[in-house]
């Protein structure tokens, strides 16, 4: 994070306020910008990871948010990360976690067949279950955003959590190897796997498996409105089955929409599903 020089507490620093102009070798910058861009010492975060990192510089990248890429580039030679934003450990992380998931799964569940071991998988590596682990560990206070992003909420905002857990994860990854993602993941996750028993539920599936039964035709999804900004957009969608009125959803994306709309719908015919 850049330094700012402040000048003295005195009088001539109040006028230079005043007047807009800073005196040589001064910094002035707008107060509130200036909180929203500041992110707690990710040395702090290191500890609640559990995990001493070798290169720091990984998890620094990994809490750094595009919209500060514009702001400031961290590209240095002979550094292992992208040196930019948390997209590229992202990318890992997601397909790291995805592995430890998978082995873990097998291990707890050794008759179980892929159909179900596969929704187990899906409930535990979502996007939703990430933020969970990103609010335990406090992951929103070491984000490293622009002021723009800062002010609007990003700190809080469930996509980048999850996308910036799944990066911190593949900084742990590069920098010391399967074993310690291994111990934070089952660790952060032990309490959702033993509540995923029996596998959980897709609503929408069960929603078609449900109309199928009846004879009746596969349920028809429609998208209603779409609002809010493009960061943080909220998406209704609406989910008809033949003979039953429209039900709507409402969600950060037009998935979680849809699977609202139909866990909504089966609630009023008695079916309870987990999402």
């Amino acid at each position: 994070m850049s330094t700012v020089t402040k000048a003295p507490a005195d009088a001539g620093a109040g006028s230079e306020a005043a007047s807009g102009h800073a005196a040589p070798g001064h910094v002035v910058r707008d107060h509130a910008a200036e909180a929203a861009e500041v992110a707690a010492d990710v040395e702090d975060l290191a500890q609640a990871l559990g995990y001493r990192f070798a290169d720091p510089s990984l998890l620094r990248d990994a809490v750094t948010h595009p919209s500060l890429m514009g702001l400031e580039r961290a590209g240095r030679k002979g550094h292992k990360g992208p040196g930019i934003a948390y997209e590229r450990l992202e990318f890992l992380g997601d397909r790291v976690v995805g592995l430890v998931v998978a082995e873990w799964l097998l291990e707890r569940y050794p008759n179980e067949r892929e159909g179900a071991l596969a929704k187990r998988h899906a409930s535990l590596v979502r996007r939703e279950s990430l933020g969970r682990v990103a609010d335990a560990i406090g992951l929103g206070a070491y984000l490293r955003l622009s002021p723009a992003e800062a002010l609007s909420g990003g700190r809080a905002n469930r996509t980048i959590l999850g996308d910036a857990c799944e990066a911190v994860l593949g900084a742990m990854y590069l920098d010391g190897g399967l074993e310690p993602v291994t111990r934070f993941v089952r660790q952060a996750l032990a309490e959702a796997i033993d509540k995923a028993t029996p596998p959980p539920l897709d609503s929408k599936t069960t929603l078609q498996e449900w109309a199928q039964g009846r004879g009746k035709p596969l349920p028809q999804y429609e998208q209603i409105e779409r609002s809010g900004p493009a960061h943080e957009p909220l998406f209704v969608v609406a989910v008809r089955v033949a003979g039953m009125e429209p039900v709507t959803g409402s969600g950060s994306s037009k998935r979680i929409a849809e699977k609202k709309a139909a866990s909504a719908l089966l609630r009023q015919v008695g079916v309870q599903v987990d999402d």
